[in-house]
C-alpha cells in the first residue's frame, strides 16, 4: 500500500549511506551525533526547496543584477526535545539565520501518549515557515502534539523532518495533518510493544546523549 501524498521518502545515496551507519549498535554516540546532524543538513535541504525567492538588486564586483534572495521572514526550526537537538543542529547549518523554537514533550511509557513539559517559540510564528525536527515517527503522538500545538499559536506553514518513521506513525500523522509533508530517510514496517520503531535505531535520544 503506498504512502499517503504528504510523506516523502529522501531516497538520495549519502541519506541512506548515513542512515545505516546510524542503525548499526557498533556507531558511536560521537559519529552517531555526527551523523544525525549531517543527515539533518540533507533532509533540510529537500525541505526547503519550495521557500519564495524575491529578486533584489545587488552589485557584484563586476556590475549590478537581480539576484534571487529569500522572500519574506527567515525560517524557524523548532526541535521536539530531547532528540530533536541534534537533528535541528543539521538544519541550522543549512539556515544559520533561522530562528528556533523548543517543544518539549515526553512519552508516558504506560499509555505512549506525549506530555508536553515546555514550549517556547517566537511571537511572529504565523509569519514564518517552521520545520519541526524530531529523528523517530513511531507512534507519532509527539509529533501530532507539537503540530497541534503549533497550530493553535498561529503556525500556518510547516514541515516535520525525521530520520526514521514507521509505517504506522507515517500513517497516523498524515490523517490528523495532511498539509503538513513530511521528509523522512526510511519508512520501517512496524512498532514493537514499546513503541519503538524495527527494525529502527534504538531510542535516538540515548544514543545521541550516550544515555541510558
Amino acid at each position: 500500500m503506498s504512502l499517503p501524498p504528504s510523506i516523502h521518502v529522501v531516497s538520495h545515496p549519502l541519506v541512506q549511506h548515513k542512515l545505516s551507519k546510524m542503525r548499526d549498535k557498533e556507531t558511536s554516540t560521537t559519529n552517531f551525533r555526527r551523523l544525525l546532524r549531517e543527515i539533518g543538513l540533507l533532509l533540510g535541504y529537500d525541505a526547503t526547496r519550495d521557500l519564495p525567492l524575491v529578486e533584489r538588486e545587488i552589485a557584484t564586483p563586476i556590475e549590478s543584477m537581480k539576484a534571487p534572495l529569500l522572500e519574506g521572514k527567515k525560517l524557524v526550526i523548532v526541535p521536539i526535545l530531547r532528540a530533536g537537538l541534534g537533528l535541528a543542529e543539521g538544519i541550522v547549518d543549512l539556515v544559520p539565520l533561522a530562528r528556533v523554537g523548543h517543544v518539549g514533550l515526553y512519552r508516558d511509557p504506560r499509555t505512549l501518549q506525549a506530555v508536553e513539559y515546555y514550549f517556547k517559540i517566537p511571537q511572529d510564528i504565523s509569519d514564518r515557515d517552521v520545520i519541526v525536527c524530531d529523528p523517530m515517527l513511531a507512534t507519532a503522538h509527539s509529533a501530532i502534539a507539537a503540530v497541534d500545538r503549533l497550530k493553535e499559536s498561529g503556525a500556518k506553514r510547516i514541515k516535520f523532518i525525521c530520520i526514521l518513521a514507521s509505517d504506522q506513525g507515517a500513517r497516523a500523522f498524515a490523517e490528523v495533518h495532511p498539509d503538513v509533508e513530511v521528509f523522512t530517510a526510511a519508512v520501517d514496517a512496524k512498532l514493537n510493544d514499546h513503541g519503538y520503531i524495527v527494525p529502527g535505531l534504538g531510542d535516538a535520544g540515548d544514543r545521541l546523549f550516550g544515555t541510558k
